[in-house]
């Protein structure tokens, strides 16, 4: 796999995002299955592995530690505070006696004694950002996190909290059907040499065609709860699909693999963050990093897919509530 720079490694431009196997989207795995889909990906070349105390309330950090407890040095290992499961319910937390001790509940799940990445998964609207960043940085001194990331911020609360301590990375969701990075953080992170890690760019399964309708979902899956997967504005968007998975066809790859490789193609500094259950799908993702797709046919899959031709929000209001980055 191709390699790029995240939190001062060297590290493949595809990572592994682990929450799919214990949260948010149906078919979960088994603790054994999902041990050795980890595995088999380090195999095959993914050196950089995202979890979360969030993802499975607790239960994913747990294993993920037990998946890369054999590796745990060859790769980037990152995960995420502020948000977390309380008594069953999502609750963001950014105060810093709770960020530490998320955090020391994470290096005893993953089993390290440092975490190489670790985000501010929200952004707490009662905790300014230089609280919760000036805490990590805390820990970035203490030897437990390697660097500090921010996720789903907008550039204004980047270059804030770039000022109290350097961040590293920023994740935020991006595809060809979500773009609001392209508003002003991709250009924020460009400037101030900060990686940009896109989650979800298949669209959260969309542009895999992972499932053609969400009747197939089960009733929990939090895209049975997003707008463009709902009603006129799905059937819409089930059309650019079949559009999409004809430039794939003629570029002699998979629509999943064109969607990731458009993500790539947009700046040496983007890393792109796909999550599956399915060991095929993983070695798809990790084999688009070397297929050759032309300039011609990304620019074509740019104008088909975008803000502007994608019916629906990508969050509910409840959710959207929760995040800071921009919006069109």
């Amino acid at each position: 796999m191709n390699k790029r720079e995240l939190a001062g490694k060297q590290v493949g431009e595809i990572g592994f995002g682990c929450m799919n196997v214990s949260h948010a989207y149906s078919g979960k795995l088994s603790e054994a299955d999902a041990i050795s889909l980890m595995q088999k990906a380090f195999d095959a070349g993914m050196d950089h592995f995202d979890t979360a105390a969030l993802y499975g309330f607790g239960a994913n950090e747990v294993v993920v530690g037990k998946a890369i407890k054999d590796f745990r040095q060859d790769i980037l290992l990152a995960s995420k505070c502020g948000m977390t499961g309380v008594n069953g319910k999502r609750v963001i937390d950014g105060h810093p006696k709770t960020l530490h001790a998320t955090l020391d509940t994470a290096l005893k799940s993953l089993q390290t004694d440092y975490i190489d990445l670790y985000y501010l998964h929200r952004i707490d609207p009662d905790v300014p950002v230089e609280e919760s960043v000036g805490a990590l940085g805390e820990a970035v001194k203490a030897g437990k996190i390697g660097a500090v990331g921010l996720s789903e911020v907008s550039a204004d609360t980047l270059a804030r909290a770039h000022k109290e301590h350097p961040i590293a990375a920023l994740q935020t969701e991006y595809s060809l059907w979500t773009r609001n990075a392209e508003i002003a953080v991709l250009d924020a992170c460009k400037s101030m040499n900060i990686a940009f890690v896109g989650f979800s760019p298949l669209a959260r399964g969309f542009l895999s065609n992972t499932f053609s309708d969400v009747s197939e979902l089960e009733p929990k899956d939090i895209r049975c709860g997003m707008p463009r997967f709902q009603g006129e504005n799905w059937q819409a968007n089930r059309k650019l699909y079949a559009a999409f998975a004809k430039l794939a066809e003629q570029a002699g790859c998979t629509p999943a693999q064109l969607a990731i490789k458009w993500v790539l193609a947009q700046g040496e500094f983007i890393h792109a963050l796909p999550g599956t259950r399915i060991e095929a799908h993983m070695l798809e993702n990790i084999a688009a990093s070397t297929i050759e797709v032309s300039g011609d046919i990304l620019t074509a899959a740019d104008a088909l897919i975008n803000y502007q031709t994608v019916q629906g929000p990508r969050y509910p209001a409840a959710a959207q509530g929760d995040i800071d980055t921009e919006e069109f």
